[in-house]
């Protein structure tokens, strides 16, 4: 039996962004950032109630500003005490792991989503997926970019405005762009 585009783009696979199933995802995932980014002035045991009808897991006291934008929010799981601040963007094709304590400044994208590297292959409209895995107690500095399949490793800095295109071991500091460790 022939996998679903939805199958194929959990296990890693070339899937088509465009087909019915994933379009009604999305769908679903924008009605719920428009209720999300407006909901400014509710308390915040209210705007932690609805991370938790989206998002995979969200932790105690896990904080997320608005703005906040996602392709799904299903495959996103926050620790607790886990920070993001505003206009932070996460495309969560599949798996992005946000570990507890871990501070995102603002205007942060993290990216699960990738494409054909030759250009048939972009033509052919088909993309695929790596997930992003971060720490406990990282910090991320405003601006900065992960790239999809990145893992960064408990109590790691990212400089603000960083491009982080390699995994970055636990402890470490990654500056740049593209991002490289320093001591």
């Amino acid at each position: 039996m022939a996998r679903s585009e939805k199958g194929k783009r959990r296990a890693g696979e070339l899937y088509d962004a465009g087909a019915p199933e994933i379009q009604a995802e999305l769908s679903a995932t924008q009605r719920w950032m428009a209720r999300y980014n407006t909901a400014l002035d509710v308390a915040t045991s209210d705007r932690h109630a609805l991370l938790v009808e989206r998002l995979a897991a969200v932790g105690k006291d896990a904080v997320v500003r608005s703005p906040f934008h996602c392709d799904y929010g299903f495959n996103i799981s926050l620790g607790a005490g886990a920070f993001l601040n505003f206009n932070c963007v996460i495309l969560d094709v599949v798996e992005v792991v946000i570990g507890d304590r871990t501070q995102i400044g603002p205007g942060v994208q993290i990216l699960t989503a990738d494409h054909p590297r030759e250009a048939a292959g972009r033509a052919s409209g088909l993309e695929f997926a790596r997930p992003v895995r971060i720490g406990r107690n990282v910090w991320i500095g405003g601006g900065a970019i992960i790239l999809p399949g990145v893992s960064v490793g408990d109590d790691a800095v990212i400089g603000a405005g960083s491009v982080v295109t390699r995994d970055v071991p636990a402890g470490a500091t990654a500056l740049g762009n593209p991002a490289r460790g320093r001591t």
